[in-house]
């Protein structure tokens, strides 16, 4: 019987090509002036959450109000690494604490979509700045033919 493969090296989860990472350098704190804010610089997958999971749990437990994670840098992301993200969430939140993504994948956010947890991961309508839709049209005019000019309804 032979013995099996580490995961990263059975190309799970496109992780194939992924170097072997170091939980506690994958946060990188943001800079003075945002604390509780880290940025997350490597995959969220299935070969990556074992290494993730614990250095996030501490990051949550050592904060002394909310904490932000920017998913900007992520370059890679499964269900597993989904997985991860609502596990923090559970965590923070048996602590009384806030926890929110920043700048979530478009992939992870698919993903998310896909599960059915997208108001999990993603900022809801009500924290997010609100943004006018580049077709969003105006309030309709009447046009008076007669005089070519609008009048108002």
């Amino acid at each position: 019987m032979s013995t099996p493969r580490p995961c990263g090296q059975r190309g799970l989860s496109g992780a194939r090509g992924i170097v072997p990472i170091d939980g506690k350098t994958a946060f990188q704190a943001c800079p003075a002036g945002t604390a509780g804010v880290y940025r997350l610089e490597d995959a969220l997958t299935f070969a990556t959450v074992p290494i993730l999971r614990q250095p996030g749990l501490d990051l949550i437990a050592s904060a002394a109000g909310d904490v932000e994670f920017d998913l900007e840098c992520v370059p890679l992301t499964d269900s597993a690494g989904l997985a991860l993200l609502i596990d923090w969430l559970a965590e923070a939140r048996s602590r009384q604490r806030t926890l929110r993504y920043l700048k979530v994948p478009d992939a992870l956010s698919e993903l998310a979509k896909l599960s059915d947890v997208e108001s999990l991961i993603i900022p809801s309508a009500e924290t997010a700045p609100v943004e006018p839709h580049p077709r969003q049209i105006a309030p309709a005019t009447l046009f008076n033919a007669a005089t070519a000019a609008p009048r108002s309804p």
